[in-house]
């Protein structure tokens, strides 16, 4: 089996011939090519040439194409800070008053440059590799996130408990959604095997799983069925402790949910079984980061015994790896996947 045919397998259910690794590691595959994140967001050739040259130092099967978490808001008008070789990230709000929400023009993603890179690399990788390494075209934030940017996230809490504010948090959540689905829509057209979001303002660490059930729910639920209605697999991520939402989270029809190590991978076993694939979940500083060859290589090995018996695995750090990550550590973690 090749990269992509070994992912493919997993998430259908189907044992691969070894355990496949799908790295999310946009930051270190810059940092080795030298590549500063300042020409990573604004030139899909140097995104191109940066998991390019990852795959064939590494040799793993699938790439998450990653720029930053703020582009969507950006294209939404949240006010956006560059650093020179740190990821975008958002600066303040664009809405002072909820209800502003009313007057807002359709969202048009397509406009900004940001998704236009994002775009323009997943197409010159999938030009590349073809259907030889997996292609995982990450779209940036599900809706519930977005809508947290565009408001401020201490603002956007108060919002959600206020039933004087329900009817604009609903028109914010369709605005967000809306951007969300343009996203996936355009990310279908570029060959990606796969599309995925992040929702972690939605996860326990910052909202209960009522909150979550009511107003993050919903809206992951149709990003999903957006993503199978154009014919590709979806993978859901939210960062933090979500053994009290993994029950939702597989009821939003994502096939795959990839997981913050501060998940218990084994409660994640019991629930995932045979209904959605596990990807994760590494602890990308502790261990990746900051851990030795042998802790990489002993923690792997822990986290594919307990997938041992289930071909619903895909082996990836819990969030993104960071760009200090030694060579060693990543190889220690590929080699014990290969052993498997």
């Amino acid at each position: 089996m090749n990269g992509c045919q070994r992912i493919q397998a997993a998430l259908r259910g189907e044992r691969p011939d070894a355990t496949p690794v799908m790295l999310h590691n946009f930051m270190m595959a810059a940092r080795e090519a030298g590549v500063t994140m300042s020409v990573f967001r604004r030139d899909p050739g140097a995104v191109a040439r940066s998991f390019i040259l990852a795959v064939e130092k590494y040799g793993y099967d699938g790439i998450v194409v990653d720029i930053d978490t703020a582009t969507l808001a950006g294209a939404l008008g949240v006010p956006v800070e560059f650093p020179e070789d740190e990821p975008a990230l958002c600066r303040g709000a664009r809405l002072k008053r909820l209800e502003d929400v009313r007057e807002l023009e359709p969202p048009d993603v397509a406009r900004y440059e940001g998704v236009q890179v994002w775009l323009e690399a997943v197409r010159l990788l999938e030009r590349h590799f073809g259907d030889e390494i997996f292609v995982r075209g990450n779209c940036d934030q599900c809706p519930f996130s977005l809508a947290s940017l565009m408001r401020g996230a201490s603002q956007w809490m108060l919002d959600l408990v206020d039933p004087d504010r329900e009817e604009d948090v609903s028109r914010l959540l369709d605005y967000a959604a809306e951007a969300t689905l343009q996203f996936i829509r355009l990310m279908a057209q570029t060959g990606a095997h796969m599309v995925s979001n992040g929702d972690s303002p939605a996860g326990p660490s910052v909202i209960s799983p009522q909150l979550y059930r009511r107003f993050a729910w919903p809206y992951e639920k149709r990003v999903v069925e957006q993503a199978h209605a154009l014919g590709l697999p979806y993978m859901l991520h939210i960062c933090g402790k979500t053994e009290p939402i993994l029950e939702d989270m597989i009821a939003t029809g994502a096939d795959a949910l990839e997981l913050d190590y501060k998940t218990d991978a084994r409660r994640a076993h019991d629930v995932l079984a045979s209904r959605a694939t596990f990807v994760g979940n590494l602890d990308p500083s502790g261990v990746l980061a900051l851990g030795t060859p042998s802790l990489v290589e002993q923690k792997t090995r822990e986290l594919m015994d307990i997938f041992a018996d289930t071909p619903r695995f895909i082996l990836n750090a819990g969030c993104a790896i960071p760009a200090t990550t030694p060579p060693e550590n990543l190889r220690a973690m590929i080699r014990a996947a290969r052993q498997r």
